[in-house]
């Protein structure tokens, strides 16, 4: 089905989430965006995979980078999408393609123009499943350049307002160690799934720091997730792990995110399965700062990982700012406000356009 460009961005936004787009299955939806911007003038258009890139090529000494993801969650007994009281109810309409219809609605006004600044605007596959296949990750590993510019916005729903940065993210297994016995004489063994409780004791008792960055404050966390022991009904467990997670503020590295978790549990080995960095605000910078102004809100601070850490890892400093509310993101009442979606249509290209 083709997209209509021109139609109200609320009406866009149901057209969207008609098209259902589960992860690994974007390709229709790829299409009809793909078709829709190659109609538009003054725009190169490439595809990878079932991502979509489409940029202006003015020569001007500024580029902004807008993005969105094409994919949703599986469905959840909510399709098709429908209007009521003031909202569009239906998969993906908060997650995110309020924001997707937001940056085609920008991209149809900006296409032609003679801007002050240049624009890329990047649709992409598998935001939602394993990092691997994340089709802005495939961009970045592969053809980089089409990413670079000097402020990206990620239109995440952010309830229309400026979330900057995100928190990195690592998952840990810390291995307790015990001796394997028969029940029935368990003196005889170590059972390692009490000897847990050191590890869980800490934890409960772990004071998360607080972190400010740009004025921004970032709450860290640490918790446990998992704990896993045992082999049998009869046997006093030789092993326990539990699984951790910390999400930490973006001024610390990987490197040291992992120092600060083994100094916490300096006796035990600790197995890194994942580790993501974080995004740091960069409101620093002018065109951030000039956004931040424009909109007139106040910045808060990404309490979560987003896809902004992959324009960060490029240099590029990346900011959150959709419509909808987060805490909707994958429920099956999912929906966003119609209003949301029309005043961030408004005020970005407000900015897009000045």
């Amino acid at each position: 089905m083709p997209l209509d460009l021109a139609a109200d961005v609320v009406a866009l936004t149901e057209a969207l989430v008609d098209m259902p787009s589960e992860s690994g299955a974007e390709g229709p939806l790829a299409d009809a965006v793909e078709t829709a911007l190659r109609a538009l003038p003054g725009l190169d258009v490439e595809r990878m995979g079932h991502s979509v890139v489409a940029r202006t090529d003015l020569g001007r000494p500024e580029r902004v980078v807008v993005a969105g993801h094409l994919d949703t969650v599986p469905e959840a007994g909510n399709l098709p999408a429908r209007r009521e009281g003031g909202r569009l109810y239906g998969l993906g309409a908060c997650d995110m393609k309020a924001g997707v219809a937001v940056a085609l609605k920008l991209a149809a006004a900006a296409a032609g123009r003679p801007l002050e600044r240049d624009v890329t605007f990047a649709f992409y596959e598998c935001e939602e499943t394993a990092g691997d296949r994340n089709g802005l990750a495939v961009i970045a590993a592969h053809r980089p350049e089409l990413l670079h510019g000097d402020l990206a916005l990620l239109l995440e729903p952010s309830d229309g307002g400026i979330e900057a940065g995100c928190q990195g993210f690592l998952l840990a297994d810390i291995l307790v160690p015990g001796q394997r016995a028969h029940t029935a004489r368990s003196w005889m063994g170590s059972n390692a799934a009490h000897l847990a409780g050191d590890v869980l004791t800490r934890l409960h008792a772990h004071v998360p720091e607080r972190i400010l960055i740009d004025g921004l404050e970032y709450r860290e966390g640490l918790n446990a997730v998992a704990v896993h022991a045992g082999v049998s009904a009869n046997v006093v467990p030789d092993a326990c792990v539990v699984t951790v997670n910390l999400r930490f503020a973006p001024s610390r590295s990987p490197e040291q995110a992992r120092a600060y978790l083994c100094g916490i549990f300096p006796e035990y080995e600790v197995r890194f399965t994942e580790v993501e960095p974080g995004a740091l605000p960069g409101l620093d910078r002018p065109m951030a700062a000039g956004l931040v102004k424009a909109l007139g809100v106040e910045p808060r601070p990404k309490l979560g990982w987003t896809d902004v850490a992959r324009f960060s890892a490029l240099g590029v400093p990346a900011l959150n700012c959709g419509p909808g509310d987060p805490q909707l993101a994958h429920t099956p009442g999912e929906f966003v406000p119609e209003a949301d979606v029309r005043e961030c249509e408004e005020r970005l290209r407000g900015w897009l356009l000045a």
